[in-house]
């Protein structure tokens, strides 16, 4: 079967993969407001916006601790590439973003690489783009991650400082030097004491 010669070929379009990772994501109760696991197109003049706010946002995720926008992404083109590329711009002014460990202050902006990991609050974003030709929209989809994705990429995450001031950055190994304070047995001291004075 032969197609008409005036039939256009469909452009291949760039395609972000945005997969979400939250501790308390079980059950699915934050994610119920995104279309996850559908390509959705957006056309590439408009800020794709992530946030709480269903009005405001072009996706929202449930839930109160995320700001009412959160962050945006931008598509863009170089003179330099025929790549259509992203920028994310962090939208609240009370959480922070980070992209790729890089923290960004309110309406800050950063390039997104092909791959990279983006944090708020206790989400992580791992976000991945595949070139097309097509310049004037793109392709968004959700998905959600079983383990936080900082393990693939590489990212070091925050680790949870103990009550005793250390911190477990030597890999489970103890300082040599403490650098904070440290608490002693009064008993211990006690005896200590009383065998100089006698």
């Amino acid at each position: 079967m032969e197609l008409p010669h005036t039939m256009e070929t469909e452009e291949l379009m760039t395609y972000l993969q945005i997969q979400l990772y939250h501790p308390q994501q079980a059950s699915k109760a934050l994610y119920r407001l995104l279309p996850v696991d559908a390509r959705h197109k957006h056309p590439a003049e408009d800020p794709l916006r992530l946030g709480r706010d269903v009005h405001g946002c072009t996706f929202a995720l449930a839930d109160p601790r995320v700001s009412r926008k959160q962050l945006a992404l931008q598509a863009y083109h170089t003179a330099n590439s025929p790549d259509m590329l992203f920028s994310v711009q962090n939208l609240s002014q009370k959480g922070h973003v980070t992209v790729n460990g890089s923290e960004l202050g309110y309406l800050e902006r950063a390039e997104l690489p092909n791959k990279a990991l983006v944090r708020f609050g206790e989400y992580e974003l791992l976000i991945r783009r595949e070139n097309g030709e097509a310049k004037g929209s793109f392709e968004v989809e959700f998905g959600v991650l079983a383990v936080p994705p900082s393990r693939e990429v590489g990212v070091p995450s925050i680790v949870p400082v103990m009550d005793t001031g250390s911190d477990h950055s030597n890999n489970g190994i103890p300082p040599l030097m403490s650098h904070g304070p440290i608490e002693m047995d009064e008993t211990i001291m006690y005896q200590s004491c009383s065998m100089f004075l006698s």
